[in-house]
């Protein structure tokens, strides 16, 4: 049976959701999976992006990655959604995306599918959960299962979501992913993959 197929689609403004989308491909190809790695369209004005070096340094960085369409969630038996808390909410960039999905959505092709959310914020309590939780209103609308990661596993009770994975950046941005987010990643992707595989049939 061909493998699982798993789409990584995010929106990351300075870098740190785009290095948790890369470890979640990463982690998803050792489960086995034919991975997708696209982020959404940038949608701020260029005024905003050049007031923050780190923000216009990331787009640049990144032009080269693939931007999402609705294929690459029609196509794919997994979806793994990443976004930075704005306010408690998802980033307007992500949720333009998703927007764009009516089409499929009425063509009953988003359902049935596995979904799960990562996100990071500045502080511990930045809204880290409400991001996740809102951004899971989108799905139950599709009919997608939510695949939390629960405390399905040890490691859990030291990156301490059961929502999703999610990272403090601290005020400067720039607190690098630690070994217990890095863990979280991993275990997300590979579960992510194999309920996938289990609504399949696989």
């Amino acid at each position: 049976m061909s493998s699982v197929k798993l789409s990584v689609i995010y929106y990351s403004a300075t870098g740190t959701v785009h290095e948790m989308a890369q470890r979640l491909a990463t982690g998803a190809q050792v489960a086995g999976a034919d991975v997708r790695l696209r982020r959404v369209a940038e949608l701020a004005p260029a005024e905003a992006i050049e007031s923050n070096p780190a923000w216009s340094a990331h787009l640049e960085a990144t032009r080269d990655v693939p931007t999402a369409t609705p294929e690459d969630v029609t196509w794919a038996d997994g979806v793994l959604l990443g976004s930075p808390t704005r306010f408690g909410n998802v980033a307007s960039q992500l949720k333009q995306f998703l927007d764009t999905l009516g089409p499929a959505w009425s063509r009953n092709e988003l359902s049935g599918k596995a979904y799960a959310g990562f996100t990071s914020s500045q502080t511990d309590h930045g809204g880290q959960e409400s991001t996740l939780l809102a951004l899971f209103n989108t799905v139950y609308h599709f009919g997608g299962i939510i695949v939390p990661p629960g405390y399905t596993d040890p490691l859990k009770f030291e990156d301490g979501n059961p929502y999703g994975v999610s990272h403090v950046t601290g005020s400067t941005n720039d607190a690098p992913l630690g070994k217990a987010q890095l863990a979280a990643l991993d275990h997300l992707a590979s579960r992510v993959v194999a309920v996938a595989g289990s609504l399949r049939g696989q």
